[in-house]
């Protein structure tokens, strides 16, 4: 019986049926509307602006380059497009990517992520990497203490730029360090319902697992003086 439920629970798993319900645990309602350029912004640009981007993990291709995992694509992408708003109502903009090295691989997040979006638009002088984080709670422990750093961006309008299912997490470690960022979304994660089992089905239902166990430590830590 044990082998059957085990045999049926993958099924459920990799046919996206039960990952659908885990995304939608991972993903509330506020955080599955990507962003659209082609659409306002429910913000206004302040005198200064502050775009955080978390990373989301480096992976080496076929031709042994260090590489942004899939969804850090769309964090850039979206990071690289309210740079471009932001310059063009005005305020002073800086992107602040924020990651370290948690795989140990032969650069760091933030470095390895750098090139893309200079080559999108981000003037260098307006990049600012964070690139000691390992973890979700370090970027919003990190990332605090670089604005606390400026005076002038004490009251900057800041923008937290991560997917879907990783944004409850990274607002409740930001809230946690006082800091009330403005979330965008770069991208949802989706279940591919049906009686095949699929590999990004599985690889899916990880993430929505890793993020909330993640939500349920930051609680118990909460309570327990940890955090």
């Amino acid at each position: 019986m044990v082998a059957v439920a085990g045999i049926v629970l993958f099924w459920l798993l990799a046919s996206g049926w039960l990952t659908g319900v885990l995304l939608d645990l991972a993903q509330p309602a506020a955080c599955r509307a990507p962003y659209d350029p082609s659409k306002p912004l429910p913000v206004v640009f302040g005198a200064r602006t502050a775009i955080v981007v978390l990373g989301g993990g480096t992976r080496v291709n076929d031709e042994g380059v260090l590489v942004p995992r899939r969804d850090v694509y769309a964090r850039l992408a979206t990071a690289a497009s309210l740079y471009a708003r932001c310059r063009e109502a005005g305020g002073v903009c800086r992107v602040i990517v924020s990651g370290g090295n948690p795989e140990h691989h032969a650069a760091t997040e933030a470095d390895t992520y750098a090139p893309y979006l200079l080559r999108a638009g981000v003037a260098r002088t307006d990049l600012v990497l964070e690139n000691t984080s390992l973890t979700t709670w370090q970027n919003a422990r990190n990332v605090t203490r670089l604005l606390a750093a400026r005076a002038d961006e004490a009251n900057a309008t800041l923008l937290l730029v991560t997917s879907a299912y990783h944004m409850p997490r990274a607002l409740l470690d930001f809230r946690r360090f006082g800091t009330n960022p403005l979330p965008v979304v770069s991208s949802t994660r989706q279940a591919l319902t049906g009686w095949w089992p699929r590999l990004s089905n599985l690889q899916s239902a990880e993430t929505a697992l890793h993020e909330l166990i993640g939500i349920a430590q930051f609680h118990v830590y909460r309570m327990i003086g940890w955090f």
